[in-house]
């Protein structure tokens, strides 16, 4: 029986240059986000406030405190909407599957005018993705499960069908070990469809919603917080889960579990 693997495309930092187009760029500033466009001003406008309130739910979602300044003014994210899928793969360096990119240290987001996966999918994901990298930093022992997990989650209208296919591998007792999880590093495969990825992209928001739905958010960013000043990943664990979850065994133990009882 086939699986139905649900899987968004790796969207790869990216460098552009936005003085490339011949014509100049608009703008609509919000809150916490500016949102660029050089012609579709009402898809840019649903871009700009689709993007706020996504701000609001993800970090309620993960449990993050708000602090002071936090994206606003000369800190807000910026979204570049390219007039056409043709000139934002050339602006961005992207495949041709792709319908955008983050550049998640410049706090940069790009996609093109009409994109049908964007507002709904992977606006939501890469905005998930900066706003955890914002809280747990570029240098503690953050795997790439978790922060693949915690941007796929964020995708809502998928969230559904990715809790059924995981049940599924579950039962048919085809999911990777988080052990291995950790060693495979899928940045080293080129085959896109490789049941290796599509598996280890599946699990990684299995994981991260079991964390959230089980424990609750509190715990999570407890958990985000515990990596970022410095922790390994099972003491961060074990710091945020102390009865439950004291190692990468326990988790992958106390995730099966779950699995089994949805």
């Amino acid at each position: 029986m086939a699986k139905r693997i649900y899987f968004l495309a790796i969207a790869f930092i990216f460098m552009f240059l936005p003085s490339s187009l011949a014509q100049e760029w608009q703008e609509l500033k919000g809150e916490h986000f500016i949102a660029y466009f050089t012609q579709e001003q009402k898809f840019a406008k649903e871009v700009l406030a689709s993007a706020e309130v996504y701000y609001q739910r993800i970090a309620s979602d993960l449990g993050y405190p708000r602090y002071n300044d936090f994206w606003l003014w000369d800190k807000r994210v910026k979204i570049y909407i390219y007039p056409d899928h043709a000139s934002y793969v050339k602006a961005t360096g992207q495949p041709e599957w792709s319908e955008g990119a983050a550049e998640y240290k410049n706090k940069k987001i790009a996609s093109f005018s009409g994109s049908k996966g964007f507002l709904k999918s992977i606006l939501p994901h890469e905005v998930a993705h900066l706003i955890f990298r914002d809280f747990v930093g570029f240098v503690g022992e953050v795997p790439l499960w978790l922060d693949e997990g915690v941007a796929q989650w964020e995708e809502e209208i998928k969230r559904k069908d990715m809790k059924l296919t995981a049940k599924e591998l579950y039962k048919e007792d085809s999911l990777l070990s988080i052990e291995d999880m950790m060693k495979l590093d899928i940045r080293n495969i080129k085959d896109k469809n490789s049941v290796y990825i599509r598996t280890y992209y599946l699990q990684s928001v299995s994981l991260v919603g079991f964390l959230i739905e089980r424990y609750g958010s509190e715990r999570f960013a407890e958990f985000c917080r515990q990596l970022r000043d410095g922790k390994t990943l099972e003491a961060a664990l074990s710091f945020a889960y102390p009865t439950n979850i004291g190692s990468l065994k326990d988790l992958d133990n106390e995730w099966r579990q779950y699995l089994g009882k949805q």
